[in-house]
């Protein structure tokens, strides 16, 4: 199997368990290394951590346009899929709320999501560059 095949699989939307195995053991039979990976040896935790705040997002969901019953639903999905998966940094884009009738109705229900997932961890909006206070990165607790 070369890596075209392994992309091949990866469009084709199989697994995310079986792909990342596949991958992992390609790229070990081939000696290509991840030179931004974690090293135990010149990282601390807190370097991690930082390095991770900064990194662009494992997968990103758009909701802005969704009604709130079925922006929730998606989420619930998104990050079930994210936590079987393995990311470790997700964004969603909810919108500023300018054509809400008062409060930004989308904004509000990801805080609340995200507050009651247990295994969303620390969470914030993006920079401006990346949709400002109209979308929240959110770090998910590792299993």
């Amino acid at each position: 199997m070369d890596f075209g095949d392994i992309l091949d699989k990866w469009e084709r939307g199989q697994s995310c368990a079986a792909q990342k195995n596949v991958m992992e053991s390609w790229l070990r039979n081939n000696d290509v290394y991840d030179k931004d990976a974690f090293s135990k040896n010149t990282s601390s935790p807190g370097e991690y951590r930082s390095r991770l705040l900064h990194a662009q997002p494992d997968e990103i969901l758009d909701i802005h346009g969704l009604t709130g019953d079925k922006a929730l639903l998606s989420l619930e999905l998104f990050f079930t899929r994210a936590r079987s998966c393995g990311f470790k940094k997700l964004r969603i884009i909810h919108g500023k709320g300018n054509h809400s009738q008062g409060e930004a109705v989308l904004k509000l229900a990801v805080r609340k999501f995200i507050e009651q997932c247990s295994f969303a961890g620390e969470s914030g909006y993006e920079k401006a560059a990346n949709g400002g206070s109209g979308a929240t990165w959110v770090l998910l607790k590792q299993q």
